[in-house]
């Protein structure tokens, strides 16, 4: 599956922004769909991620409350919507898909994620 996301730009404190991924290929349904991020001299973190058919999400610490993943598989997109955004939210956000996880203890890990979109640059002024 090839991913295409969009949707970063410039923000203030305060402000909401939401994220698009669009996949193509295989069935966009049989993925678990997860949302990461990496700001400079930092690793990459996870975000957010959601089941198949969207019936469970999972968010870090950092954003929930703040932050809402969605998807709508009928256009194999799923979604980030960001509210209340910080300056420590300043990264590049990347899409990831996994169709080899099957449990919610992998949701949170990288490299159980098979592919990548190119990132899109949110920056949260102050």
């Amino acid at each position: 599956v090839q991913l295409q996301a969009s949707g970063g730009g410039l923000v203030q404190t305060g402000g909401s922004l939401r994220l698009s991924c669009a996949a193509s290929g295989r069935t966009f349904s049989t993925y678990v769909m997860g949302w990461f991020r990496q700001a400079p001299g930092k690793e990459r973190e996870f975000v957010a991620a959601i089941s198949r058919y969207g019936g469970s999400t999972y968010y870090a610490d950092s954003v929930k409350g703040r932050f809402t993943i969605s998807r709508d598989n009928a256009k194999n997109t799923v979604y980030l919507q960001m509210n209340s955004l910080k300056p420590e939210d300043t990264a590049v956000y990347y899409c990831a898909a996994s169709a080899s996880i099957h449990d919610m203890s992998s949701w949170t890990r990288g490299p159980m994620y098979g592919n990548w979109g190119q990132g899109t640059q949110v920056t949260v002024s102050s």
